[in-house]
């Protein structure tokens, strides 16, 4: 029933979304943390690579992987359009086995926080923490729930061209405290001149861990007591360990 980032979403995404446009500062904060890395660096979560793209046109050596094939094409073909070539993955992100060890695994914008199921996020932890080098560093940013109102709608639009454009609608169906969830639903429809042509409907789950719960996770998926710093900027938390 439901899409998971497919094509309208990825086109949203993409007009949004473009190469090194920075999202409450992220990117800023990010360059910051990665300073001084010289080996390679994992993108988990890569999308269309609105970050990819800028660390490698700063030199950055950087491997980019995600769930969604729509999401990678555009991805790959922002980077054709450039001259870069980065390794890009399709694969989920709790049960991935690359070749590469990376200095530094990122997963920013709280993409983690997609990962609705505790159980799998708890293995792509176990995984990123696989994929890197000794004295390797994962940076991760969390998304906490803010100004949360059940059954409030949103919509926007976004024009593609004089003839085609996007709406979205955004429903907020469910904050489950206990579990710690919430749950939107997001429906795309596109239109060419005044007919819809096509449609989408995403279920847009966003799981958040407190700080304390997230360091007790990462050391029982790695089996080892970690030197772990957190972060707060806007509305969320970064965990950066090594």
């Amino acid at each position: 029933m439901f899409s998971y980032y497919g094509a309208l979403s990825t086109e949203v995404y993409d007009f949004t979304k473009p190469e090194g446009y920075s999202i409450d500062g992220d990117i800023e904060y990010y360059f910051e943390r990665l300073k001084g890395t010289k080996g390679k660096i994992l993108e988990a979560a890569v999308g269309s690579g609105r970050f990819l793209i800028l660390l490698l046109e700063n030199g950055f050596i950087v491997d980019g992987i995600d769930y969604s094939t729509e999401m990678l094409d555009s991805c790959q073909k922002r980077c054709e359009e450039r001259g870069l070539n980065p390794k890009l993955y399709e694969g989920n992100l709790r049960s991935f086995s690359l070749e590469s060890k990376y200095e530094a695994v990122v997963i920013p914008t709280g993409s983690f926080c997609l990962i609705d199921n505790l159980t799998d996020a708890k293995d792509a932890l176990k995984c990123f923490y696989n994929h890197l080098m000794p004295g390797g560093r994962l940076i991760v940013d969390l998304e906490l729930p803010s100004n949360w109102r059940t059954g409030e709608i949103t919509t926007a639009t976004f024009p593609l061209s004089n003839e085609e454009g996007i709406s979205l609608e955004s429903k907020s169906i469910e904050i489950n405290w206990v579990d710690q969830y919430t749950l939107s639903y997001l429906k795309y429809e596109k239109w060419r001149k005044g007919k819809l042509v096509d449609t989408e409907l995403q279920k847009f789950t966003m799981r958040w861990y407190g700080i304390e719960e997230f360091k007790l996770i990462l050391e029982r998926r790695t089996e080892r007591i970690l030197t772990l710093s957190s972060f707060v900027y806007t509305k969320r938390l970064v965990f950066l360990f090594n």
